[in-house]
């Protein structure tokens, strides 16, 4: 017994020593940015139209809740966030009153997750569509001081109904002030008015217009929008794909807009250097009538065409905008050749879109395209680099294989001294 509680101490003791060996602590974030903390107001429709079961089953008011508490739990560091709601309290029917139905729920500010979820799981539909009052007030909550980047975010699921105060000119007036702060809108399964008003408030303050179907969709767009606030504002750069890689324009880091015929391929040139990771994401908008299935393809290929790595995304139903993305991590060179040592590589970005409309519809010009291109730091050492498409899943595969082997010898070497020593 003495005899098999040692060896089973020696075994673990070697697994330990591998497992750490191989897996080495993860580095140390990085230092946040300076400068002013962003800041962000998420509006919420609580009028009683939100009683509506179309979401996934569900209602589209325990849609927003269930959203909200995933985004809420992934909001950046750095961020300050509030919350501001419309028709949550007022039921009644005097115009006068229902108008004025809204309130700052949570302050903009540093975000305790656990007071802000608690004060969203109280609410109930109840009111009125007061979105140009809304507005109003979430801008003030936001405030006009400082040069920090101020963002609303509106959702809701119906158009305003309080005019004359239109919603539209309400977002003329905010973006007027020049106070960087950008209106983005969701839909929930809106109708074509409300499509029309929210795309109108939006595009006022270069935002951005979502419609959403599902609760998973609000959770992304959602917390995609709190994310790009804390991000510095980049404009997209125009530029214009080629029909093949030997054409296709050379593109930096950086932000780029393009159209794009229905199931057309286009093509863009990076160049990586040994020791940095390509990280790209493309997104194309339906900016008008599609076919219900549809995908967006994003791949990187060599000049000579070997495909590297690849991302995709399909759906079927309405949708607005549809994304994929991509990584690929160079490896450093050896440094027999320190000439070549820096030698860069062309990546040929290729994508492809499988619209498709219906007859009616016009099909020029494309649909807008939206690259984003990174280029970072790849992984320190050469046992980092992922397997193209699986990430590190192969390597660490390989590793938990190698320990389960050597702990699996050697238990069975002590189990054989065990019983020789038993007789």
């Amino acid at each position: 017994m003495i005899i098999s509680s040692r060896s089973a101490a020696v075994v673990c003791g070697l697994v330990a020593t591998l497992a750490v060996g191989l897996f080495p602590p993860a580095a140390a974030a990085a230092d946040e940015p300076a400068g002013p903390a962003p800041r962000v107001d998420l509006v919420l429709d609580v009028s009683g139209s939100m009683r509506t079961r179309d979401i996934d089953g569900k209602s589209r008011m325990t849609a927003a809740k269930q959203a909200f508490n995933d985004v809420l739990d992934a909001v950046p560091e750095g961020v300050e966030l509030g919350i501001r709601t419309l028709g949550a309290d007022y039921p009644g029917k005097d115009t006068k009153v229902g108008c004025k139905d809204t309130k700052q729920l949570y302050p903009v500010g540093p975000l305790d997750r656990t007071e802000a979820k608690t004060a969203v799981a109280t609410l109930v539909p109840t009111g009125w569509t007061p979105i140009g009052p809304a507005l109003l007030g979430a801008a003030q909550d936001l405030g006009e001081d400082g040069d920090a980047s101020r963002r609303i975010v509106l959702i809701t699921d119906g158009e305003d109904t309080c005019a004359p105060l239109d919603p539209c000119e309400v977002a003329r007036e905010i973006a007027a002030k020049g106070i960087h702060l950008t209106i983005d809108t969701l839909g929930l399964v809106p109708d074509e008015k409300t499509r029309q008003q929210l795309t109108c408030i939006a595009e006022a303050t270069g935002g951005t217009f979502t419609a959403v179907q599902h609760t998973d969709e609000l959770s992304r767009r959602v917390t995609q929008l709190v994310d790009r606030a804390a991000d510095p504002v980049v404009n997209p750069v125009a530029t214009e794909g080629a029909a093949r890689c030997a054409d296709a324009p050379q593109i930096k880091p950086g932000l780029y807009s393009d159209r794009e015929k229905f199931s057309e391929h286009r093509w863009y040139r990076v160049d990586v250097l040994p020791g940095q990771e390509l990280r790209a994401s493309v997104s194309v908008g339906a900016d008008r009538a599609v076919d219900q299935d549809y995908g967006v393809l994003l791949r990187a290929v060599t000049v000579h065409g070997r495909e590297i790595v690849r991302g995709s995304e399909a759906g079927d139903g309405r949708t607005d905008v549809i994304s994929s993305g991509l990584r690929y991590p160079k490896p450093e060179q050896d440094d027999t050749d320190d000439d070549d040592k820096q030698a860069a590589e062309t990546v040929c970005l290729q994508v492809s879109n499988s619209f498709s409309a219906p007859a009616s519809v016009k099909t020029t010009p494309g649909l807008p395209v939206e690259l984003t291109v990174d280029l970072v730091d790849a992984p320190d050492t050469a046992s980092d680099v992922a397997s193209f498409g699986l990430g590190r899943g192969w390597w660490l595969l390989g590793v938990l294989a190698l320990t389960g082997l050597v702990a699996g010898l050697l238990w069975g070497w002590i189990s054989r001294l065990r019983l020789v020593w038993s007789n």
